[in-house]
């Protein structure tokens, strides 16, 4: 079974958009209703029409509302087509119908315990991407060579163990540690 990035299920954006357009929706179709009736339209539809009359197009409060309906509208279609959950990496499950994922921050523990438990290596910084995994690690007393590659293969095993898909690349680089 393909593992792929997680949805956020973005149920606040979702109940946020739908209330305001249920409000809205609401408000326009019962003074429309009115006036089909003969009753007068609302003060606030009213004064909205006349604004709207009276205004031209240039004009910078109908450029800042149109701008702020611009914008909103990118901003749902951005949530809409994006998978969000970034912080999320995507675990295989092979053979099982599962979802599962682990935090990026906790995968980066994992990977910066395994590269200190290496001979040689008296510090590390991980960060995990995506797509990469980048390491920075420094050297205590080992060649440089040989700390790259025990750090490169303890990382090989550590990445089949996380499972991630798709499979991280992992940048290794090994530098003398300052003394101090």
């Amino acid at each position: 079974m393909t593992a792929r990035r997680l949805w956020a299920s973005r149920r606040v954006p979702a109940g946020l958009v739908a209330l305001a357009v249920l409000v809205v929706a609401g408000a326009l179709l019962y003074d429309i209703a009115a006036v089909r009736a003969g009753r007068p339209a609302m003060a606030w539809r009213r004064t909205v029409a006349g604004e709207l009359a009276r205004r031209r197009l240039d004009d910078v409060w109908v450029l800042t509302g149109a701008a702020v309906a611009a914008f909103a509208g990118l901003w749902l279609i951005a949530l809409a087509v994006t998978p969000g959950l970034r912080a999320l990496l995507p675990l295989r499950t092979p053979g099982r119908p599962l979802r599962a994922a682990v935090d990026r921050s906790t995968a980066a523990w994992l990977v910066r315990d395994r590269t200190v438990a290496v001979a040689g290596v008296r510090a590390a910084r991980v960060r995990v991407g995506r797509r990469r995994i980048r390491v920075r690690a420094d050297a205590h007393f080992r060649e440089l060579p040989r700390v790259r590659a025990d750090v490169t293969a303890a990382l090989a095993r550590t990445v089949g163990v996380l499972g991630g898909v798709p499979r991280p690349a992992v940048r290794v680089r090994v530098r003398r540690a300052k003394r101090g």
